[in-house]
């Protein structure tokens, strides 16, 4: 079948035949990714007050940005003339697990790059790379930063139950339930819907088989996959929001601004 190529009519940058808002979308996605992204910078290279002990009444609220926590203090082999902080270790892998996200990509691809910065509005090029050409291509190692995702959810979890128990007056560890030890556990879950229902997982579960009526299991996992796709959107964003809200509780609790209300 013959293909016909027709070429890009440029309009101008911000020309369009559209009555709508259509503007309200491209800014709101790109406040809420910097404003994360200005926090997320600034919480990592601080260092301090990401774990929450004596403070929360003798429990072990440990910030997710710093989760897990492999160093408190520079190691031997870190470069002297850099700053040190755990999570420069730990952000690294969700950060990019999110960043060559499928739905990222088309959010900030609008917002920051206006490629396009909305349908049937001109944008600012001449010519289509897609992401088949450097840098670009690099965005299909979202794939593999999907493993390491994966096991951040488990150890957020093993987190979320570690903040179940409290050391008390004996020296010994009591269980109990804090405000904290619910954001602590409902951060995993919200973390879990996203990463289980990202598209990669999608095709890693059901979609290399061209027929899954043959495999009952695999199938049940498909449409659970499925179901959590089509939310995908707004687990990205309320689980991206959720992790600061934990780091922003453990962070006050630990300084006294906030105090932990023990419900048990």
């Amino acid at each position: 079948m013959s293909s016909i190529d027709v070429p890009l009519k440029d309009g101008g940058f911000g020309s369009t035949r559209r009555t709508d808002n259509w503007w309200v979308e491209p800014i709101l996605v790109f406040l809420g990714y910097m404003a994360f992204i200005v926090y997320a910078t600034w919480a990592a290279l601080q260092g301090n007050n990401y774990l929450c002990t004596t403070q929360c009444g003798g429990a072990d609220y440990l910030s997710p940005m710093y989760s897990p926590l492999l160093y408190t203090s520079a190691p031997a082999w870190w470069p002297a003339f850099l700053p040190f902080s755990a999570a420069m270790l730990i952000l690294p892998f969700p950060g990019l697990f999110r960043f060559t996200c499928y739905y990222y990509r088309g959010a900030y691809y609008k917002a920051f790059w206006m490629d396009p910065v909305s349908c049937t509005v001109g944008e600012p090029r001449k010519t289509y790379r897609g992401e088949k050409k450097f840098p670009l291509i690099l965005q299909n190692v979202h794939r593999y930063f999907l493993y390491f995702a994966i096991i951040f959810v488990f150890i957020l979890l093993f987190d979320g139950y570690r903040a179940l128990w409290f050391t008390g007056a004996d020296g010994a560890k009591h269980f109990g339930i804090g405000v904290g030890s619910l954001v602590l556990i409902l951060n995993p879950i919200l973390l879990g819907g996203y990463t289980f229902g990202c598209h990669s997982f999608r095709h890693l579960v059901g979609g290399i088989k061209d027929v899954l009526s043959g495999s009952p299991g695999r199938k049940k996992a498909y449409d659970c996959v499925s179901c959590l796709n089509r939310g995908h959107m707004k687990w990205a964003w309320v689980s991206m929001f959720f992790v600061g809200f934990a780091d922003v509780y453990v962070r006050l609790c630990s300084m006294g601004i906030w105090h932990d209300w023990r419900i048990f």
